[in-house]
């Protein structure tokens, strides 16, 4: 971690989102989380992340979870709702999603979006894990 990434502390208003999306992410074969740029941040083994946290990241009005997505879905959800996604800085240009979660997230939704990055980056032995059930 560099000095400009310190790790911010989960508020206490957020500490249960953040605890319900923790739980959602280490569900996924073999997921493990690791700080990155300061985020609590979830990847599919020793592969790449598929969740990010966004823990009002250089002063962001949301609680957020930034996700991986195949080409189009990006669009397709910012047109859908946008008061729910986003673009987020940094990834966004390479398709990333960005969910607001401190406005009553529709967690069934989180779920599918969560297993959709997942399957997106994970490589193809834990895609089959998934699919044969392990995990979420």
């Amino acid at each position: 971690m560099s000095p400009g990434h310190p790790v911010r502390p989960i508020g206490k208003r957020d500490a249960a989102t953040v605890a319900r999306l923790r739980a959602l992410c280490m569900a996924f074969p073999e997921a493990n989380e690791r700080i990155s740029h300061g985020e609590p941040t979830w990847f599919a083994g020793k592969g790449k992340v598929f969740a990010m946290l966004d823990n009002h990241h250089h002063g962001s009005e949301h609680l957020s979870v930034w996700l991986p997505m195949p080409a189009g879905v990006q669009e397709d959800l910012i047109a859908a709702d946008g008061a729910r996604f986003f673009r987020p800085p940094y990834v966004g240009s390479a398709g990333w999603i960005g969910m607001v979660l401190d406005r009553r997230p529709d967690w069934a939704l989180v779920s599918k979006l969560l297993r959709e990055a997942y399957f997106h980056r994970a490589g193809t032995r834990l895609r089959a894990k998934l699919e044969r059930g392990a995990g979420t």
